[in-house]
């Protein structure tokens, strides 16, 4: 019987352990900093991301894998007969998935690419249910059936301090960006599709937590319970820790990833971003 194998990107934030244990393949995107252009995860780490956008020029730019680079990858996956199911970052935010899927009608193989709407942890929970289907024995309908029920019961939201990348990088018009930054403004924010939906604004950390909080209160209520919860930060590693030690005493249980998040992001949110990633029961 042929297996299901499966495919992501740099960007979903998966764990060394879990990228052994179902043989998950990743691509890597690829950050330009200041003319010198790094490979996601491979020639640059989130940390060492985090120093060099400080020190940087001009905003570090962003850029999907070369066809060539997700060829190399499918090519020897399918020689056996297995199927490809390669899963990556929203479309609202990279053009990876419209590059897999040319890179996928190249090879002779069976190949199914998703754009998952997700970045981030909430992207890499998505990919694992589907690892652990696969490695379970599933057909690759079972198996894209199962990443439709996830993706139905995963969330992701965003908080952001500083607002001059989503200025620079055209997500926000500079008029606005100049009055959030004198009033010390805020945002949180539901990642949709790649789209950042402002649902809050607000005056300094307060209103930071006060929308985590919203966010804690809606996990409490959901009446089969949370399966994972991912934190991710630009930077501020000490409020990283502080906000899971609250998450894994309020969900005993229940396995709460801390991380710096994937320089794809934080290009686009600036230092002192929190992302809030979950999957309910």
């Amino acid at each position: 019987m042929a297996q299901v194998k499966i495919v992501t990107d740099s960007t979903a934030m998966l764990l060394p352990h879990e990228i052994e244990k179902y043989d998950i393949k990743i691509i890597p995107l690829t950050i330009t900093v200041d003319g010198v252009t790094y490979q996601d995860g491979i020639t640059i780490s989130p940390v060492e991301f985090m120093d060099k956008m400080a020190a940087s020029k001009s905003l570090p730019q962003t850029s999907q894998p070369a066809l060539g680079v997700f060829t190399e990858i499918y090519e020897p996956l399918v020689a056996d007969g297995s199927s490809v199911i390669s899963i990556h970052l929203t479309k609202g935010l990279s053009g990876s998935v419209d590059a897999a899927r040319q890179a996928a009608m190249m090879v002779d193989g069976d190949i199914t690419v998703i754009d998952s709407g997700l970045i981030d942890r909430s992207l890499g929970m998505v990919v694992l249910a589907a690892a652990e289907k696969a490695a379970n024995g599933a057909s690759r309908d079972e198996v894209l059936a199962e990443i439709k029920s996830v993706k139905e019961k995963t969330e992701q939201y965003l908080t952001v301090s500083k607002l001059d990348n989503l200025v620079a990088g055209g997500r926000l018009s500079k008029t606005a960006g100049l009055l959030a930054g004198m009033l010390n403004i805020r945002i949180g924010a539901h990642v949709v599709e790649g789209n950042i939906n402002v649902e809050t604004k607000g005056r300094g950390a307060k209103s930071t937590k006060a929308y985590i909080q919203k966010i804690i209160e809606v996990l409490q209520a959901a009446p089969k319970g949370v399966h994972a919860i991912g934190i991710s930060t630009a930077g501020i590693p000490d409020e990283r820790e502080t906000l899971g030690e609250q998450l894994r005493t309020l969900f005993p249980g229940v396995e709460v990833v801390l991380q710096q998040t994937t320089p794809i992001v934080a290009t686009h949110t600036g230092d002192g971003a929190i992302g809030f990633s979950y999957q309910l029961n």
